[in-house]
């Protein structure tokens, strides 16, 4: 009889095995299937895309939340991920193949060292946490979501920034060969996003590689995302290949694409409206009834003093 530790076992393996991939028992489970409040898409194997466990993940003590993780095929199978389609089942179905080894991400703008990193060095920038983070999507659903990464802070430092870098810019990878379905998603593409520096800097600002202990599945953003958990989860740019450090603000994505919804800090804050829905409540994946939107969804206590003296109103 092989007896595993809890440290050896996955989410994937403690989750029972016929909720782990079954969709229909998984929404019956969760109370919703008749009530339609939530549909994911993907078939079983999507569910399972979860590609290699991840050795020597350490447990952070900044996930600064005890809520129960949302169950691992919520996660894989119900995405945006615009590159892949704007369905919300599109990107499980049309990233399968995307080739993410081998990969190349550049640190330089106003850095004192430039770096460049190759798939496997992704691995190794930093030790690897588990941070279990609170996700809110502009779109008033959330989730609970046990990334794996390292603080962002960690590689910026290695680059040595100048006192010229004010902001961080990120871009995704994009290739109409890989993503036909970028062509139709709206947007200008490659996804591009940014960060004012403290932001950047601060301990709860990670880059992912992965989530419930394993490397990220390809509709997740893999090898490398960005998670900011206390901005709505567009600011969260997958796929990165460029970050800069620049002087000025950088362009993001969403903004450019509808300015009068989405502003450069998105910040969750639920005393402001989105123009087409009310952000004051939100519905978790997998639950039935809404609860009520948190400022900086929950993160409060850690990032609003970032903000001090700002109309975030006006800056939204």
């Amino acid at each position: 009889m092989l007896i595993r530790k809890p440290t050896d076992l996955r989410y994937s393996d403690v989750t029972p095995h016929k909720e782990y991939l079954n969709r229909r028992g998984f929404l019956s489970a969760a109370g919703i299937a008749a009530a339609g409040a939530v549909g994911f898409g993907g078939t079983q194997e999507q569910a399972q895309a979860i590609s290699a466990k991840l050795p020597n993940v350490g447990k952070s003590s900044l996930s600064l939340t005890s809520d129960k993780p949302t169950p691992i095929e919520a996660i894989t199978s119900y995405n945006n991920y615009y590159e892949f389609g704007t369905g919300k089942d599109e990107p499980a179905k049309n990233a399968e193949k995307f080739r993410t080894n081998p990969w190349t991400l550049t640190v330089d703008g106003e850095v004192g060292k430039k770096l460049t990193f190759g798939y496997d060095d992704l691995f190794k920038i930093a030790p690897l946490e588990e941070r279990i983070y609170r996700m809110r999507c502009v779109e008033a659903w959330s989730v609970i979501v046990p990334w794996v990464g390292f603080s962002l802070s960690e590689l910026i430092k290695k680059a040595e920034p100048t006192a010229k870098a004010k902001f961080v810019a990120f871009e995704s990878y994009y290739d109409t060969k890989q993503m036909p379905q970028g062509r139709y998603s709206g947007l200008q593409l490659p996804y591009v996003e940014g960060l004012r520096m403290d932001e950047a800097m601060h301990p709860l600002t990670i880059l992912a590689v992965g989530l419930y202990g394993e490397s990220l599945p390809n509709q997740d953003g893999a090898p490398i995302r960005l998670v900011v958990p206390w901005k709505y989860g567009f600011k969260g740019i997958k796929s990165i290949v460029k970050i800069r450090l620049v002087g000025s603000q950088p362009p993001s994505t969403w903004n450019i694409s509808a300015p009068n919804e989405y502003g450069f800090y998105s910040n969750v804050n639920p005393a402001i409206d989105h123009p087409r829905w009310s952000q004051a409540t939100e519905r978790r994946l997998g639950d039935l009834f809404r609860r009520k939107t948190l400022p900086f969804n929950g993160y409060g206590d850690q990032v609003a003093s970032l903000y001090a003296g700002m109309d975030l109103k006006k800056y939204y």
